[in-house]
Order: C-alpha cells, then sequence, then structure tokens
C-alpha cells in the first residue's frame, strides 16, 4: 500500500477562485452600501434613519458614560447613589408630564401629512408642546408643595437634590415631546441629538466647570449641573424645531399667508390617541426604573449607584430597538393610513431583523467588556457584574420581537399594548419589592429581566393574532 497523500491543489486556480468569492463579496457589501447610502425608496430612508438614531444613541452613551464616570469618581459612590435616585425621579416625572403626547405625535402627524391636513398637524404641535409644558410646571409646583410639607420624612440626603430636581421638569417634558415631533417628521437628528448628545454634554461639561471652580462634588451640584444642561437642551432644540417648521410652511404656502399659519385643534382625537399611549408611557417608565427606586428604598445609595453603572452598561443593547424604532414608527403609520399591507409586513421583518441581530452582537460584545467597564467607576462596582448577564437576558428577548410595541401603538391597537404594559409593569413593582429585599440588586436585575421578556411575547403575540403580523425572529427565520 503506497504511503503518498494527496496534497491540497493550492495552485493558481486555487487562489483565482478564492480571489473570485472575495470578489463577489466585496461587490455585495458595496451594493449594500450604496443602496442604503443613495436610496430613493422607504426602506432606505428607514435603514439610514436608523442607522442615524444608532449613531446618535453610541455617540450619547460615550458622553454619557464619561460623564457617569467622572461623577462617580469625583462624587464617590454614597453620592453618586443619591444623584442617580433624583434623576430617576425626574425621569419618571418628566415622562409622566407630558400625558402620552410625545408618543401621540409620531402616532399621529404621519397620518396628518398622508392625508393633507396640515392646521391639524400645525395645531397639534402648538398647542401640544405649550400644553405639556404648562402641565409640567403645574407637576413641579406641587412637588415643591410635597416637598414642604412631608420633606421631614424623606432620608436628608435626597431632600435639596429633590428640590432641585423639579426645576428641570418643564424643560425636559418639552424636550420629551419634541423629540416625538422630530422622530415623527423623519428629522431624526433634530429629535434624538439634543436629548441624546446635547444635554449630557452640557451635564458633563457643568460639572468640569464646577469641578474647576471648587465647588463640592456633591448630589445637590450634580442635580445643578442636570438643570444647566436640560434648559439649554429645551431652548436650543425649541429654536430648531421652529427654523424647521417656519421653512417647511415657506414651501407650503405663499410667503403672505405664512405669516399666519392656520391652526385646528382636534382635542377630543388628540386625548382618545393620547391617553392609552400615557398609560403605556407610565408602564414603561415603571418598567425601566423601578428596580432603582425600589433599590434606593430598601438598599444603600451606594447599592444603588452598582446596580445603575451596571444596568445602564447593560442597556446599551437596548439601543438598537429604540433606533429602529425612532426609524421606522412613522413609517409604520404611514404605511397604514396607506393601506399598503403587503409593504407593510415586508418593512416590519426587516425591522425585527434590524433589532435582532445587531442587539445580539451588542449584547455579547457589552458582556466581554463588562467587568473592565465597571471597574472604571471604581474596582467596587465590579461586584455588580451577575447583573449584566440577568438583564441581557430580557434585553435579548426584547429585540427578538422587534418594535412590536411601536407597531401597536401606530397601528390603532395602543389600548392592547396598553393593557399588556400596565400588566407587566403592577408584575414588575410586585416582584421587585419581594425580591429586593431578599436577594439585593440581583433580585431587582431579575425582577426586570422577567418583565421585560413577558411585555415583548405579549405584543408578539398581539400583533400576530390582531394584525396578522409575525414579530418574532426565529418564526420569520422559518418563513
Amino acid at each position: 500500500m503506497s504511503n503518498t497523500t494527496t496534497k491540497p491543489d493550492n495552485g493558481p486556480d486555487f487562489w483565482r477562485e478564492k480571489l473570485g468569492v472575495l470578489t463577489r463579496a466585496a461587490a455585495g457589501v458595496r451594493t449594500y452600501i450604496g443602496a442604503v447610502a443613495f436610496g430613493t425608496d422607504e426602506r432606505a430612508g428607514a435603514q439610514r434613519d436608523a442607522l442615524l438614531a444608532f449613531s446618535v444613541r453610541v455617540a450619547s452613551a460615550a458622553i454619557l458614560y464619561l460623564s457617569q464616570i467622572v461623577l462617580a469618581r469625583w462624587m464617590g459612590a454614597f453620592e453618586y447613589g443619591v444623584y442617580v435616585c433624583v434623576w430617576t425621579f425626574v425621569l419618571v416625572l418628566g415622562g409622566i408630564s407630558n400625558l402620552g403626547l410625545g408618543i401621540g405625535m409620531i402616532r399621529l402627524l404621519p397620518d396628518y401629512q398622508e392625508r393633507r391636513e396640515y392646521a391639524l398637524e400645525a395645531g397639534l404641535m402648538f398647542g401640544g408642546r405649550w400644553f405639556a409644558v404648562g402641565l409640567s410646571t403645574v407637576v413641579a409646583l406641587l412637588g415643591f408643595a410635597g416637598l414642604k410639607l412631608f420633606g421631614d420624612r424623606l432620608n436628608s440626603p435626597y431632600l435639596m437634590p429633590a428640590y432641585l430636581a423639579l426645576i428641570c421638569l418643564p424643560l425636559y417634558t418639552l424636550t420629551d415631546v419634541q423629540d416625538g415631533i422630530g422622530r415623527a417628521r423623519g428629522w431624526i437628528g433634530v429629535g434624538l441629538i439634543p436629548p441624546y448628545v446635547l444635554r449630557p454634554l452640557a451635564v458633563l461639561l457643568a460639572m468640569v466647570l464646577a469641578h474647576a471652580l471648587g465647588l463640592p462634588m456633591s448630589a445637590e451640584t450634580a442635580t445643578g449641573a442636570a438643570i444647566a444642561g436640560t434648559w439649554v437642551t429645551g431652548i436650543v432644540q425649541l429654536a430648531i424645531v421652529q427654523t424647521y417648521l417656519r421653512e417647511e410652511r415657506a414651501e407650503r404656502v405663499a410667503p403672505d399667508s405664512a405669516r399666519a399659519p392656520t391652526r385646528a385643534y382636534d382635542i377630543k382625537a388628540w386625548t382618545a390617541t393620547a391617553l392609552p399611549l400615557f398609560v403605556i408611557n407610565i408602564a414603561e417608565l415603571c418598567l425601566q426604573n423601578t428596580d432603582v427606586l425600589v433599590i434606593s428604598a430598601y438598599l444603600t445609595p451606594v447599592d444603588a449607584a452598582m446596580y445603575f453603572a451596571a444596568a445602564k452598561t447593560m442597556s446599551l443593547v437596548l439601543f438598537v430597538h429604540y433606533a429602529v424604532g425612532s426609524a421606522v414608527a412613522n413609517k409604520f403609520s404611514g404605511l397604514n393610513a396607506r393601506g399598503d399591507q403587503a409593504a407593510l409586513k415586508a418593512f416590519v421583518r426587516d425591522a425585527v431583523r434590524w433589532t435582532f441581530w445587531p442587539s445580539l452582537a451588542a449584547g455579547t460584545t457589552i458582556l466581554a467588556l463588562g467587568y473592565p467597564l465597571l471597574w472604571l467607576f471604581s474596582p467596587a462596582f465590579t461586584a455588580a457584574y451577575p447583573v449584566m448577564f440577568i438583564l441581557v437576558a430580557g434585553f435579548l428577548v426584547r429585540a427578538s420581537t422587534g418594535p412590536s410595541d411601536y407597531l401597536l401603538n401606530m397601528l390603532g391597537q395602543q389600548r392592547a399594548c396598553a393593557t399588556i404594559l400596565v400588566t407587566t409593569a403592577i408584575v414588575n413593582v410586585l416582584l421587585n419589592f419581594m425580591l429586593v429585599p431578599r436577594l439585593g440588586i440581583i433580585g431587582a436585575a431579575i425582577a426586570t429581566s422577567l418583565s421585560l421578556s413577558g411585555a415583548s411575547i405579549a405584543c408578539a403575540v398581539i400583533a400576530r393574532r390582531r394584525l396578522g403580523i409575525e414579530m418574532s425572529v426565529f418564526a420569520l427565520m422559518k418563513a
């Protein structure tokens, strides 16, 4: 028997074949990039918007991460934990104070544009913003009164920062509503850059200035920096939105009528749309913030700081879901108003894939880097590393159903979505109160992950049963 072995043929034909494969792959990548960058159809536009939204959130994450590390290092875990709790308080009150108008803009404005109902569109954008500012001002005044009456029952480290935080509310709420206007109109940069890039950058710069001036690195100082950043952001974004609207009116109508645009107000329709979205918003806020608030109630500010650092690091995965949702929500509404069901279903399939696969890649990467990232805050924060593994499970379940919540809200199923999210939020609160006293920050992570998973699966089931649209990435892979 011969001992001769056959060697692989690595001659010119072999390398020519490999070069051909690489050339075809490169051509495919160039074609895809060209289609996204220069395509004029809605699919390419949505991909560009999603990439822009994701880029904004990545830039925001970098600034936020730098600022949070600086704050944690300068302030220490205790003062940083107090600030984290107080800012979470602002997020909850600010999200409630717009009564669902931020999301309502995304639902209604594309519909008005499709139907050319420009007077209603102008009335909603004008009245909605100033109603939100007025209501949030009332909420802030009630908050001041409540702290004055019951402040002695609040733990003293939280009292003064809480007073200061209420000053943020009017402009925080205005920014939230204008975010909805920008996303509804396809002005992704206008909607997202001010709250997600300008505001954290302004807060960071204010803290750097305070440090240079020798001010104490306390929760009060950090909250003061948040006031400055929030007000600057709201005013700048307002000026930009008004500029866009003036230019748009000048293109639509004659110059003499552009100076006095007609506005119409359909309060009944806006209320019918916004109230379920308001309930959804409250439920979303509970899902996102109950863990930190319950930890602050049962554990120490140091525990709250550690959990916040781990949760916010891992929640970078959710940027993909938010970016895709921001880019496609107005397209869902527009295609539905147009009655093009085939295009809508195809668009949903794309949105689910755009959400899941980048989220999976992001989750894997963040877990690999999680320990050193937490160490940047403080070596003690690495004790919260297991929290990240628990949270990523819930985040990836949510990503596997794509922007199902956005789809339900844009296609008239906001009541069903509200029912799901309210039920899940109640379960989340109960789980946090049950698990945090027993398991600490691990219990909070379990409660949040289970709640997000349940809400996402339920939304996908409703979309399939009521709308006939499949939202599971695994089911779409088989189709």
